[in-house]
């Protein structure tokens, strides 16, 4: 294993201890509330699998293949001993089988350590309990299905991404691809509190009821852009007893009594949930096209991302180590 030491926050570590240390938080996360299932009991535990996804995200494998066939390098077996349970190791199909079904419960998953990092980093203790919820696209792989191919199902070039959808981003245009729904605390440092990924023409609104029901109690306020002004968000957000702030439909400048203080408003989500956004696609080399296709390797590996992302936060914090600067040399060198 390649060792190379990695300066950063007074800090000199080895990109095999970071990564084995984000691995060894996963011993110690809490974890949703399992449901009832059918069947035989679990051979391996959750808890393996998200240490394999860790790993996909953090080295850059997409295919489930590809982290396999890395696991087999003989510099890799520090890694791989921390597949092992009751000294088993799962089977290729295993891998498969259960890193394929992740994704269903990566949200939850998200939301459970969202939680558990807002009590133990406490980011509200000098402002108020806000969160900003947004969606931010996300470029398909390969080439773009057009509308009128769509339409006609022609798959003109074998690179698209059949599953993905289109959506008009007000900064990047036109894009074929995912849409990252995402709510991150209004505060001195961003936590991902509720993550969930689709196809980029799935409403904003439509997908907001799902993570409003993820967030916890200590979310007061939640800031969302003209997309999330809907009747049902309004009426959903008051039975949780929370106001839901966002802008205001019409034509501008708007006069009404309220617009001085939805621009304040305006200014906090946008600071908080816009740049979260750019660090993140910054870190995990989102910029361009996802590494993946397909609806759920995409959902797999961006819902992975946000959880490492989280990991890593917890990490730096248990080390007084800045949770805002340096994220992305930190897990570079992972």
């Amino acid at each position: 294993m390649v060792t190379t030491p990695w300066h950063g926050d007074n800090h000199m570590v080895t990109e095999t201890a970071i990564l084995v240390a984000l691995l060894g938080l996963i011993d110690r996360i809490p974890m949703p509330t399992p449901t009832n299932r059918r069947g035989r009991p679990k051979t391996y535990s959750d808890r393996l699998f998200l240490k394999a996804l860790v790993i996909m995200v953090v080295r850059h494998l997409p295919k489930v293949h590809s982290l396999l066939a890395v696991l087999e390098e003989p510099e890799m077996h520090p890694l791989r001993t921390l597949l092992v349970e009751r000294g088993r190791y799962p089977t290729r199909r295993t891998f498969e089988r259960r890193l394929k079904a992740m994704p269903e419960t990566l949200p939850a998953q998200i939301a459970c350590l969202g939680r558990h990092l807002l009590v133990l980093i406490d980011p509200f203790q000098d402002q108020g309990r806000a969160a900003a919820i947004d969606s931010t696209a996300l470029a398909a792989h390969g080439g773009v299905w057009h509308k009128k191919h769509r339409e006609a199902g022609v798959v003109p070039h074998t690179s698209i991404d059949t599953e993905a959808g289109w959506t008009k981003s007000g900064w990047h245009g036109w894009v074929y691809g995912w849409k990252l729904h995402l709510v991150t605390t209004v505060a001195a440092v961003w936590i991902p509190l509720a993550a969930q990924l689709t196809a980029a023409n799935t409403g904003d609104n439509t997908q907001a009821p799902a993570l409003l029901e993820e967030l916890p109690a200590e979310i007061r306020v939640l800031l969302g852009d003209v997309q999330y002004n809907d009747p049902e968000l309004l009426q959903l957000c008051e039975s949780q007893g929370r106001l839901l702030v966002t802008t205001k439909r019409g034509s501008y400048p708007h006069t009404d009594d309220g617009v001085e203080v939805r621009r304040i408003f305006h200014q906090l989500r946008s600071h908080a949930i816009e740049n979260f956004n750019a660090q993140f696609k910054a870190i995990f080399n989102c910029l361009g096209q996802v590494p993946t296709r397909g609806l759920v390797p995409t959902r797999r590996f961006v819902l992975g991302a946000v959880l490492v992302y989280q990991l890593a936060l917890l990490h730096r914090f248990e080390n007084g180590d800045d949770l805002r600067v340096g994220l992305k040399p930190y897990l570079q060198a992972a």
